[in-house]
């Protein structure tokens, strides 16, 4: 698959063709490159990110009008998330696109969730700067559109912290706890590692792009464990 192609399947032509360029190239293939050394794609990512959750909040604001904030919340995150980017990465084929390094290459980094989802962020942020926040919009709404739908009809809405406390606390009294364990990479790429504690003892580990994130990984895998 081409440039061109991807763009007949991300239903938008750039006018700026060195933004798409650049939300493809991961940072393995930046840091490997001799030379002309091409912009990774990580800075757009963080611009998408933020865009993403701005317009999916938006359109959960006016869809769900008579929602509370906490519910919103929630299902804001089934959808903002790693996996949801990942996913619709992978039915866009974003990982045959991508410029990767030789080691990220043969690592299988064009299945990684992580990277996928990263791609994703900064394919939204190039669409947003090439085309404004209709574009953006019009991109996130078709491509995100069933992942919405299906967290307000209930079948995405994973909330691991609140299954964990209801099972634990059905068995006794109990005192949950979630503690970050340690934090990386740079300030706009974070990753979280956070310990679900019981009674003062861990149950299960997990990390993500942001505490709530990783919590609910924590919870989850606390539940598979």
């Amino acid at each position: 698959m081409n440039d061109r192609d991807f763009q007949k399947r991300l239903g938008y032509s750039f006018h700026r063709a060195e933004l798409l360029e650049t939300a493809l190239t991961h940072s393995s293939f930046s840091n490997e490159s001799k030379g002309a050394c091409p912009e990774d794609n990580e800075r757009l990512e963080f611009l998408g990110d933020a865009v993403f959750d701005l317009l999916i909040s938006e359109y959960l604001y006016e869809k769900a009008a008579h929602v509370e904030e906490g519910v919103l919340t929630r299902l804001r995150a089934a959808v903002v998330c790693e996996a949801s980017l990942a996913r619709c990465g992978e039915r866009l084929g974003v990982g045959r696109v991508l410029r990767l390094g030789r080691g990220e290459e043969t690592g299988g980094g064009r299945a990684r969730t992580s990277i996928l989802a990263d791609a994703m962020e900064a394919v939204i942020a190039a669409i947003y700067l090439d085309g404004g926040m209709e574009a953006a919009r019009a991109f996130v709404l078709s491509a995100f559109g069933d992942a919405v739908e299906e967290a307000m009809s209930g079948k995405r809405l994973e909330d691991y912290k609140t299954e964990l406390q209801e099972k634990l606390q059905a068995l006794g009294r109990v005192h949950i706890t979630y503690q970050v364990e340690r934090e990386e990479g740079p300030d706009h790429a974070k990753v979280f590692h956070v310990v679900a504690m019981v009674n003062g003892k861990p149950v299960g580990r997990g990390a993500g792009k942001n505490k709530k994130e990783a919590e609910q990984r924590a919870a989850k895998a606390a539940l598979e464990g």
